[in-house]
């Protein structure tokens, strides 16, 4: 491989477009091939970006189109075109496939006043109820049309704006408007990427009829998941203490993007750089297409962010929605506690630096900004809180950002993967089975019950999908952690133990 370390913590890839790379990890994490191959592939685009401006010298909107520099946070695996754990910032375009087809996906945490015994002594009930509302139609978000077009086009300020329509229906009436407002700036961007139209949900939007929604509310597959964790360890008394980061504390880690509306857009994206490319010239095959910033291609670049913003959008909607259902779900069990946002961020964004005609792309990669940058939010005398989940069943982490130029100040979204979801099937079925007896998991099928123990085909698609998020598929968070830390991407704050899991 072309990687040369450079120090304790990171690597520089080196390569023929000359472009900046550096890659975040210490010696305990294996560098995967198969992601530097990748990797070096998506840094053809460079060589697409100059071929197109060859052969158009007006494409661009600028006479030195490119990309800037990349950082690859200590997650780093292969992707799917882009590896997982990238980040680009590029100059007079972006790469609309870069953040993939689940646009926003992110974190979300929050708070609560319960202690881990409490939450034990009310499992059964919690797994009930939880079941029910997620995989059991217990789902009750009913919106009007217009909600959905101002949660669309506004995020989460659209749909502060349009809640008194279906005020105290259904899962609204834990929707705390005063609350929500005060919430926004818990929220990167403030859960809004503003934009004046909704591009190809039709569908979604439905009738003027006040409708029970039947996309917003969902986890979505993979390693998405809503968890229920503990307060472990606290390493930054200060900073937690102000976080509402107690020893022995309940916190909901919620992950999870913008699942069917991202698929949509995401193919939207694509669709619109192959238009546009120059028909003289090869598609790139690396698949990866350049988006001019410039006045000539306005009506696609503005068809591109007007979509992208609505799937963004969705995503920060789900994320809260999910959230209202775990705390019915808790109140339900076990009464009425404080549930508090602590903060919500994605990690497959695209953003414009401000003030800059530079793009900041971030595939599987939270932001882990300064104090500096974190001005006029609640984070100014910390730095952004960056939310780690370790494998399922393992511990996860708040930190606070440091800002670092080096890693465009950002962070992983994850452990990362060490082994791809068919090779994680094979895995062993016993440790399968000895995790499961160790670690509750609700999902849509429940193993327990007396119809399904008799269907071993529905047992053994159950035991699939979970072989595929094991344990043993991913990274050893401790070094992923280490490695920031060491790198001076970011402190700990917090580690958190899980206590159960709800997975799609």
């Amino acid at each position: 491989m072309n990687t040369k370390r450079v120090d304790e913590n990171s690597l520089i890839l080196e390569n023929k477009q000359g472009i900046p790379v550096r890659i975040f990890a210490n010696k305990q994490l294996d560098i995967e091939k198969g992601a530097v191959a990748e990797l070096e592939a998506m840094l053809e685009l460079q060589e697409t970006v100059d071929a197109v401006r060859e052969t158009d010298p007006e494409f661009f909107d600028t006479n030195d189109p490119r990309i800037v520099e990349v950082a690859v946070t200590p997650d780093f695996h292969k992707g799917a075109g882009i590896p997982i754990g990238t980040v680009m910032r590029t100059r007079g375009f972006v790469c609309p496939q870069a953040p993939g087809k689940d646009v926003n996906c992110g974190m979300r945490l929050y708070t609560t006043d319960l202690d881990v015994d409490e939450v034990r002594r009310n499992l059964d009930a919690l797994e009930r109820r939880l079941r029910h509302l997620f995989f059991e139609g217990g789902r009750q978000i009913p919106m009007h049309r217009a909600q959905r077009e101002a949660l669309l086009r506004d995020g989460l300020v659209g749909v502060l704006a349009t809640h008194r329509q279906t005020e105290n229906a259904g899962l609204w009436r834990y929707y705390d408007a005063r609350q929500q407002e005060q919430d926004l700036n818990r929220v990167n961007g403030q859960g809004r990427f503003q934009t004046d139209r909704v591009f190809g949900l039709e569908d979604f939007l439905g009738t003027e009829e006040v409708t029970r929604d039947s996309q917003i509310g969902s986890i979505g597959g993979g390693n998405h998941f809503v968890e229920v964790q503990m307060v472990e360890r606290v390493e930054e008394g200060t900073t937690a203490y102000a976080w509402g980061l107690k020893r022995g504390a309940v916190v909901v880690m919620i992950h999870t993007g913008s699942v069917s509306i991202g698929h949509l857009t995401g193919t939207h994206f694509t669709d619109i750089v192959r238009k546009i490319h120059p028909a003289t010239l090869r598609r790139p095959s690396n698949g990866l297409f350049p988006l001019p910033s410039g006045p000539r291609h306005r009506k696609s670049w503005d068809a591109f962010w007007a979509s992208f913003s609505n799937a963004a959008n969705f995503a920060y909607g789900n994320r809260l929605f999910l959230g209202l259902m775990v705390r019915q779900a808790f109140e339900e069990a076990m009464g009425e506690h404080e549930f508090r946002l602590l903060y919500d961020t994605g990690h497959n964004v695209i953003w414009q630096d401000p003030g800059e005609e530079t793009f900041l792309h971030r595939k599987g990669a939270c932001p882990a900004r300064s104090v500096e940058e974190m001005a006029g939010t609640p984070f100014a005398s910390f730095g952004e809180p960056v939310l780690i989940p370790g494998s399922m069943g393992a511990s996860s982490y708040v930190l606070v950002g440091c800002g670092n130029p080096d890693s465009l100040a950002s962070a992983s979204h994850g452990a990362g993967r060490q082994l791809s979801r068919g090779e994680a099937l094979g895995g062993s079925d016993k440790a399968l089975e000895e995790f499961l007896r160790r670690f509750r998991i609700i999902t849509p099928i429940d193993p327990r019950r007396h119809d399904i123990r008799s269907r071993p085909d529905i047992l053994r698609k159950y035991h699939d999908e979970l072989k595929k998020e094991a344990p043993w598929a991913y990274k050893d968070i401790g070094a992923v952690i280490q490695t920031h830390v060491g790198a001076g991407t970011a402190r700990v704050v917090a580690e958190l133990r899980p206590i159960f899991t709800v997975k799609g």
